[in-house]
């Protein structure tokens, strides 16, 4: 049975309880058994296994089996923690000892404290390889935003039962996982008549303040099927962006008096968040450089994947057209710089969760990303970017591309010092993909600073375009080919067709 085939066979049973809920919900509901609630979710792959996630009703322990084929004839066995109401009753164990570059089929189950189980859920994922070999990658971004969340009429969020069917081996997420700063309406009456229709939830009713609605929102995503039949079956790399928060937020900021927040500290809401975040992402915040979200995943000697923080570290947005800036920080900063100048992988992808060039406005004169629409050399947060450019071209590091979203379309952008007001760096290629299920704009505006040109655009003819439209929500996939090492980057719509390709040979050193 190939891998496509047991996806889809084995998903199709994934979940047949009951309408799921958030922690909290239902009072006074009890079971025999302890439940998987939310599905199952696979994350962060080494050579030798991956993060196995899972969340249950009520206090019980994680059980993991992996086997080399869907018979479960050679089982290994991996226990996981008590998952308890401290951590939503969610958890992760990683399984490990696995053969490096093999499909594993995994089953989940769930012991409860006086020995009753719960039922089993089963997926599988693909152990990194490591000799050279074939690797797919899908990313994306921006999930039920916009007030566009579950619509039960067109069966969901179904792009991803799109990027699913295309057998990819990772699933980049490049934030804004969730838009907790979007409240969710039973309908949206769209300008042409036609009308959008959400499944709603108590936590998507407001603005997320609390703890429990920052985990009511991932709770809400975990609603739609094709969401979790997704998750057990693609292993994820996830980052965060400012809709897992509040809009456009930054450290030490607060949240507009206009905006109908309780708490407007911005420093409060993010703790929250993350600690939401962290709880219901397939990873492990230990094995994070910072403990938090930055680290490598490194997938084989074809690839490694650099998982940035645009976020947590960023200064103002008012103070980004000064002559410094940050965006990254000074520790990730030289990090991201000493690990793209070590790396023996042919291909460094930089997974970023905020484009380069885009020009992003916060107001009339605040930026939300790294640009600053400022002429000249590297200004504000560009000045950090100017440095990795740089180092790169000094160590001399090949084959690094950039990947992104955050803007809701998506676009092929080539930097050249040719065309730059800053010339110290080596041309390169940044691909935009998103939305996965929101509201879709642009396209905008691109800084001169590091001589970016947009090859390709795609975005739809009005700001805030809904999902119905699903040729502007977009999913983007990189192919490795193991024979040659040729990289192909393909951006998609929704449907799965794709817009727009582009090869990349690997560099001859």
């Amino acid at each position: 049975m190939s891998r496509r085939t047991l996806l889809r066979a084995s998903a199709l049973g994934v979940l047949t309880g009951p309408a799921l809920a958030a922690c909290g919900d239902g009072p006074g509901l009890v079971r025999a058994r302890p439940t998987l609630t939310h599905g199952i979710a696979v994350g962060d792959p080494r050579s030798d296994g991956a993060l196995i996630w899972a969340r249950s009703d009520r206090p019980a322990t994680l059980v993991v089996e992996t086997a080399a084929t869907e018979k479960f004839s050679d089982v290994r066995r991996f226990t996981g923690p008590l998952l308890t109401p401290a951590s939503d009753g969610t958890g992760r164990v990683r399984v490990n000892g696995l053969p490096a570059g093999q499909l594993v089929h995994y089953r989940v189950r769930l012991e409860g404290e006086d020995g009753a189980t719960s039922e089993t859920l089963s997926g599988v994922f693909r152990t990194a390889p490591t000799a050279p070999a074939d690797i797919s990658l899908v990313w994306s971004g921006d999930v039920a935003g916009q007030g566009f969340g579950i619509n039960p009429d067109v069966g969901g969020m179904k792009v991803f039962a799109t990027m699913a069917a295309r057998d990819p081996h990772l699933f980049l997420h490049s934030g804004d996982v969730i838009y907790a700063d979007n409240a969710l309406k039973e309908s949206v009456t769209l300008p042409d008549g036609r009308v959008w229709r959400n499944i709603t939830a108590d936590a998507k009713n407001q603005p997320a303040e609390t703890l429990d609605q920052f985990r009511g929102n991932y709770a809400y995503n975990l609603t739609d099927e094709n969401y979790r039949r997704f998750n057990a079956s693609v292993a994820q790399i996830v980052q965060w962006d400012d809709h897992e928060t509040t809009n456009n937020w930054s450290p030490g900021g607060t949240v507009a008096a206009d905006k109908g927040y309780t708490e407007r500290n911005m420093d409060t809401l993010a703790t929250r968040s993350w600690q939401a975040f962290h709880e219901w992402m397939p990873l492990e915040p230990r094995e994070a450089v910072d403990g938090r979200l930055y680290r490598k995943i490194s997938y084989g000697p074809l690839l490694d994947v650099f998982v940035l923080d645009m976020r947590a570290y960023k200064d103002a947005n008012t103070a980004n057209i000064g002559p410094q800036g940050q965006v990254l920080g000074a520790a990730q900063t030289a990090w991201l710089i000493d690990g793209l100048k070590q790396s023996t992988a042919t291909w460094k992808i930089v997974a970023a969760d905020l484009p380069i060039g885009v020009v992003v406005p916060d107001g009339k004169t605040a930026f939300e990303g790294v640009a600053n629409a400022a002429p000249g050399a590297p200004s504000g947060r560009e000045s950090e970017i100017a440095l990795v450019l740089s180092a790169i071209k000094a160590n001399k590091v090949r084959d690094v591309v950039w990947l992104t979203a955050d803007v809701h379309y998506t676009a092929a952008h080539h930097y050249s010092p040719a065309r730059a007001n800053f010339t110290d760096f080596d041309e390169f290629w940044e691909f935009v993909s998103g939305p996965l299920n929101a509201g879709a704009f642009g396209p905008n505006p691109l800084d001169p600073t590091f001589g970016p040109e947009a090859v390709f655009v795609h975005a739809p003819p009005a700001p805030n375009t809904s999902p119905l439209d699903l040729e502007y929500q977009h999913f983007g996939e990189v192919r490795i080919d193991g024979g040659t090492g040729e990289l192909t980057v393909d951006l998609c719509d929704a449907t799965g067709k794709v817009l727009f390709s582009k090869q990349l040979p690997p560099s001859r050193k």
